[in-house]
Parts: structure tokens; sequence; C-alpha cells
């Protein structure tokens, strides 16, 4: 349990309730959840420059890096195919992966697939099941996708100013606004509360917030003296109690709720908003493809890691289709933006393109 190793080391409630927010971050958890104190070391177990645990900005916004890898492949012969969906795997007479067919009727061919989509996707909706043991189905069918996130991204047209730390009159952004902020955190029982009540359909009456201002560190994200404000938020269950649907009324009622609670730690932030874009459960789910909203393709919970990960026998990015290999945060070892299970799955298709 992450409250039993937070409690060992330190004192101070806050202090304990910031860093377990990286314990259940993504995770439809509380710290209280067994396993919550691995999430916590998946996201501090790496390095940034050098500098351990520490995570950075992207200048430009997420998209850049995206754009950085396209550029770094272009310029090494790879041919990139944007905006086209794939329809389904294309499979030989021996079973072998041979390509991806495109909806728009467009077939590419190759010895080797890789697939950074889900193991939902790749295995449940791009290939025939009868192609892949039933065994592993039945696992893949099986992995737990709750998710508690929904993400909300604001424009602003001043910087916030917080009742802790106020603004300076020229309105330059602090060091605070360099960072993530966490809100409704003065302690572990309020992510229980909030955890307890997404459990029971209900989104939290006070949910966890996490709150990042980029254009506080990348100006060009935002016009002059306006600001992009991210806000990483949960708990919200996928489907709300009574089976009632995501409509628009209840993704706002719930912003409303998160605007509030913000409001109260800096006055004028409601006043600021010039836009907002509210994307629950479902919406990451069919806007990404992320199963059930999950950022991480499947819980990273102790059975749905290491081996295990995305099934027993399976975690080495080999699938049961030969020349079609897992690279995404369906595989090991799981989300985050590091690449690890990126690389490690280009090492394994090209010691398999080697004998081919």
């Amino acid at each position: 349990l992450l409250g039993q190793i937070l409690d060992q080391w330190f004192e101070s409630e806050p202090l304990k309730a910031t860093l377990a927010t990286d314990a259940v971050i993504g995770a439809m958890a509380s710290p209280h959840t067994p396993g919550s104190g691995y999430v916590l070391l998946h996201h501090v177990m790496g390095e940034l420059e050098g500098q351990r645990g520490a995570w950075g900005y992207v200048a430009g916004g997420m998209g850049a890096l995206s754009q950085a890898i396209a550029r770094a492949a272009a310029a090494r012969g790879a041919h990139i195919f944007a905006e086209k969906a794939v329809c389904h795997l294309l499979l030989g007479r021996d079973g072998r992966a041979q390509g991806v067919a495109l909806q728009d009727g467009t077939e590419v061919r190759s010895k080797l697939v890789l697939s950074n989509a889900s193991p939902q996707i790749t295995f449940l909706e791009l290939m025939p099941q009868e192609q892949l043991p039933k065994s592993f189905v039945q696992r893949i069918q099986q992995v737990d996708t709750r998710s508690p996130v929904t993400k909300i991204n604001v424009a602003v047209d001043c910087l916030p100013s917080f009742l802790a730390a106020p603004n300076t009159h020229d309105g330059r952004p602090l060091p605070h606004h360099q960072c993530s902020i966490h809100l409704n955190c003065e302690g572990t029982h309020l992510l229980h509360q909030a955890f307890t009540e997404a459990t029971h359909g209900h989104p939290s009456s006070r949910p966890m917030i996490e709150l990042c201002i980029p254009s506080a560190l990348d100006p060009g994200l935002a016009p002059r003296g306006c600001h992009v404000v991210s806000l990483f938020t949960q708990y919200t269950p996928a489907v709300l109690a009574g089976g009632r649907p995501w409509d628009d009324q209840a993704r706002n009622a719930y912003a409303d709720t998160v605007f509030d609670c913000i409001e109260a730690y800096a006055p004028g932030f409601k006043a600021s908003v010039i836009g907002r874009d509210i994307l629950t459960p479902p919406d990451l789910e069919r806007i990404f493809g992320l199963p059930g909203g999950n950022i991480f393709h499947g819980g990273m919970s102790l059975d749905q890691l290491y081996f295990a990960r995305p099934a027993p026998s399976y975690s080495g990015y080999r699938s049961p289709v030969p020349g079609l290999y897992l690279c995404g945060s369906g595989a090991h070892p799981g989300g985050g933006v590091m690449g690890a299970a990126g690389r490690n799955a280009a090492q394994v298709a090209l010691e398999d393109f080697r004998r081919l």
C-alpha cells in the first residue's frame, strides 16, 4: 500500500498527498489500494537530462514530440500516412502479418508490422479472432482498462493568481507557474474520498486536480498575455450511476465543479476562462483509441505488469501472429512518455527481420 510507504518516510500530510497523486494518476485506484506503490515507482524511476525522477515539458506542445519522431523516421526513408485509419491487418496463408489495409482501400505491404495501438484494438478489432489462441483472446478481453481521468484543456486571458502566492504586478510567470500544481490534495484521505465516489458512479465532488500551465515556459503556445492551462482530473467513472451517459450537461456540470475548486485557490480564474475542452473517459476512448479512456492502454496493476503485460508468455513484444509486434503502452513496461516499449519492440523486430 502506498499509504504505508509514505507514512514510513514522511510526516507532512500535504507532502504525502502530493506524492500520492503519482501513485494513482490514470488509475482507478486509491492510495490505499494494494499495488498503488508501484505506480508511484513507475513515475519516478526515470530521469530527465540527468535529474532522477524529473519530468519535463515538450517545447511546442506534446505534438512536437510526435513530429520530431516523424522527421527522424522520414530522414531514414520512412513513409508516413497521416490521418489514414487502419481497417485491418493483412495476413498471409501461413498466418504471418503481411501489412495493413487502410479504410480507403489502400493496402500497405510489409514483412513486419508494429502496432502502437492498444492490445484491444490490435487483437480484437484489426484481425479475425480465430487467428489467435482462445486463451490469449480471453486474456486481452479481461484486461482491466478502467480509467478515472477527465482531461480539461483551458484557454485563459490572464495568468492564474493563487492565494498562497499571488502574482506580481507585471504578471510574469512565477516559479510555481512552471511546475505541476496539485489541488484538493491536502491529505491522502481526500484522494480516497474522491475515489470512493467514483466507484459508486458519481464524479468526485472534490476531484484531484493536477494543473499545468505549459505556456508559462513556452510562450509560443498562446497569444501574448494569454495562457493555456492543462487540467488532469480524477475521479470520473466511465459510466455514470444509473447508466446515464456523459452528455454535454454531465460534462459541463463536472467541469464547473473543477473550476469552482480552482476558484477557491485562485480567485478570478473562472472569469479568465475564454474556452474549454472537456474530455471524459468515453471521449478519450473515442478520439484517441484509449480503451476505457485509460492512458496506459490498461491498468498498471501488479497482475498486468512485467511478464503479464499484455498477456503471460507475450511480454516480449512478439504476438501470436508471426511478424506482428506490440510497441505501445499496452506492452512492457507500460505507460508514460518514455519510449521504452517502442525501443525494445524495435530491437526485437530487428532481430527477427535479420533472420528473415
